[in-house]
């Protein structure tokens, strides 16, 4: 009779419960991040420049400047040269432009930036590496 029991019991055995998962009760969207148009991506920029006390912020707004995808406006370019020139940086305003060669598509580009921004180098007095180191 014991074992008849035991057997009894064995096959009485309750089954596995299928675990519920839950879904998480608060979800965070990003739905409500807006786009910045190119004109106030220009404008919050040259606003930064302009403001930059030290060699910090201004290498600070630099690397944030151009982590975006899309190249600078020359209106922050030159913002940027200014706030180089008036932390007495002149490396980093030589380095901008080497920023500049990096993020246009092409040197035909490249050499619109150039001419574009070439009344503020000669007025700031910087030199772009090329003229610096001319093989």
């Amino acid at each position: 009779m014991r074992a008849q029991l035991v057997a009894s019991l064995l096959r009485a055995r309750r089954a596995p419960v299928a675990r519920r998962v839950l879904a998480p009760a608060f979800v965070r969207y990003s739905s409500t991040h807006h786009e910045e148009t190119f004109e106030s991506f220009t404008e919050r920029y040259v606003t930064f420049f302009q403001q930059a006390q030290d060699l910090f912020e201004l290498q600070r707004g630099l690397n944030n400047c151009f982590a975006h995808d899309l190249v600078p406006a020359p209106s922050v370019i030159e913002a940027a040269l200014r706030a180089a020139r008036r932390v007495n940086d002149y490396a980093t305003a030589v380095r901008i432009f080497e920023g500049i060669k990096e993020k246009v598509e092409n040197t035909q580009q490249y050499q619109a930036y150039l001419d574009e921004l070439k009344p503020v180098r000669e007025e700031l007095g910087i030199n772009v590496r090329e003229e610096l180191y001319q093989s």
